[in-house]
């Protein structure tokens, strides 16, 4: 037996009318199920906002879940199929591969926002494969495969409309069918946005170019992007635009870290008083934890999030020492985070490929090995749709107390990456891990400053987005101790990860 849905809270219902009153004046009448056609005419941007546990992404899926009822189509980043001047459209888009994977997982098909700005151009079989499965062309016969093999392709696109996933049924990967990517030159129709927060100036506006309705969700207790003084995007907007939500109890209220999380909303607390309800959570529940070290296994996939530069790379270094990592070289299972691609404009249709597959600036990724030619690495994009690929690399590891960084091997151009057993807290924001250590001397530092952003102490800015990251289990690490690792490095893991990705796409 499946659970019931649960019901909206009063503000959701609030929030879920006046949106359903913009899709109506947009064309799209959520209750009779009735699309018009989009019409020409000024853009519109709404928000919702709400800090963590207020139910954000219950009524994102709740509005995803009413436009494709109502006969929108899903825009992925993999298929768009042919424009009819009548069809409604909805992108639901995330600023991380690691934000748009956790709302994959919830059941929203989400994809990047760096992956809708870029259009796939297909090998032209596929593309006629890919019309049929949507309905749009005739069943086509595709060299290489059987009968039983499209057939299993639309039985799975006619129960869960993917078309990535129902190639992936017929033994396809998107590499199989993409050729390319080239910017979109076309808008869109509605974008449902997550994680606002993270957004900036520039971002919103080229998104206002491509869709005419754009509604945003998020956080606004959360660190703003660097340079905005504080403000988030959706700070500018009017009320109107703006829909609050609050706090659910009935379904927050179990969660110890959501009440340490909404615990600093007070005025009166203080760091030291906010490290005594950690002390108290953690003695009644164990998905806290009062940590004395950190734990190398778990900086292997999910980063030890600090504030400042200085402690992420000594913690970095530790890491690296604890499992032997050789001074000229990467183990496999090496996390690493991308910082920025360094290609010139004549290999633009490379840039275009490699940060359309994931490999965008702050993708989290893991080192499997040297690829084929000297300077490339076989890597594992984290939360990307098609995780693995190869790529020129220029990896730079900073060393304690050296201007330099150490850099184990480098491309002359290509991808490059900084170590990723340690972030901080700022390149934190827009992911979750199962297990997230916080490391309590760097907030109690921020407290000792006595910076504030946006009137806010900083500390309580910084502690709010750290404890939010963890989905399940909270470590508060108090002491510069490292615990030794219980086993090498490895990958294996990944394997079994794209495995149950796999799965849950399929249930």
């Amino acid at each position: 037996m499946t659970a019931p849905a649960p019901t909206l809270s009063p503000d959701q219902a609030e929030a879920w009318d006046a949106l359903a009153e913009a899709f109506g004046a947009n064309g799209i009448d959520l209750i009779a199920r009735d699309l018009a056609p989009p019409q020409p005419g000024k853009g519109r941007v709404m928000a919702v906002i709400g800090k963590a546990g207020s139910g954000k992404t219950l009524l994102l899926s709740r509005i995803t879940k009413a436009l494709r009822e109502a006969g929108v189509e899903i825009v992925s980043g993999d298929y768009e199929g042919r424009r009819r001047k009548d069809r409604r459209s909805v992108a639901i888009l995330a600023p991380t591969n690691k934000a748009a994977f956790v709302l994959r997982m919830r059941g929203v098909p989400a994809t990047t926002i760096h992956r809708i700005l870029y259009t796939p151009v297909y090998d032209p079989e596929y593309e006629k494969l890919a019309e049929w499965l949507s309905g749009t062309g005739d069943r086509p016969a595709v060299e290489g495969m059987t009968d039983i093999a499209l057939d299993r392709a639309k039985s799975f696109y006619d129960q869960h409309t993917s078309i990535p996933g129902a190639l992936a049924a017929a033994g396809l990967r998107g590499s199989d069918f993409i050729r390319g990517w080239k910017r979109r030159e076309d808008a869109l129709d509605v974008g449902l946005i997550d994680e606002a927060s993270m957004l900036d100036e520039k971002q919103l506006e080229d998104l206002r170019e491509i869709f005419p309705l754009l509604v945003l969700f998020g956080d606004p207790a959360q660190l703003a992007p660097v340079g905005q003084s504080g403000e988030m995007v959706f700070d500018k907007l009017a009320p109107s635009q703006r829909l609050v939500l609050n706090r659910i109890h009935r379904q927050a209220d179990d969660s110890p870290i959501l009440d340490l999380a909404h615990a600093l909303s007070d005025d009166a607390l203080s760091f030291e008083g906010f490290e005594s309800l950690i002390r108290k959570a953690a003695r009644g529940d164990d998905r806290v934890v009062w940590a004395e070290r950190v734990e190398s296994d778990l900086m292997a996939r999910s980063p030890v999030l600090v504030w400042r530069n200085a402690t992420r790379i000594r913690l970095i270094h530790a890491f690296r020492a604890a499992y032997g990592a050789p001074g000229d070289a990467l183990l496999p299972g090496e996390p690493l985070i991308c910082d920025g691609l360094e290609l010139p404009l004549k290999h633009r249709k490379k840039r275009i490929d490699l940060e359309a597959r994931g490999l965008i600036k702050g993708a989290q990724v893991v080192y499997l090995g040297p690829g084929r030619k000297p300077g490339f690495s076989r890597l594992h994009v984290i939360g990307a749709e098609d995780p693995r690929l190869s790529a020129a690399s220029i990896v730079k590891i900073e060393l304690p107390d050296e201007d330099e960084p150490f850099i184990p091997f480098a491309a002359r151009m290509g991808a490059t990456f900084l170590h990723g057993a340690a972030v901080t807290i700022h390149k934190a924001q827009g992911s979750q891990w199962p297990d997230v250590q916080v490391f309590g001397p760097d907030i109690a530092a921020a407290a000792w400053s006595n910076r504030s952003e946006a009137g806010i102490p900083l500390w309580k800015r910084l502690a709010y987005v750290a404890i939010t990251r963890a989905q399940e289990r909270l470590l508060w690490v108090t002491k510069a101790r490292l615990a030794r690792p219980s086993a090498p490095l490895g990958t294996d893991d990944l394997d079994v990860q794209v495995a149950m990705e796999l799965a849950a796409e399929e249930d």
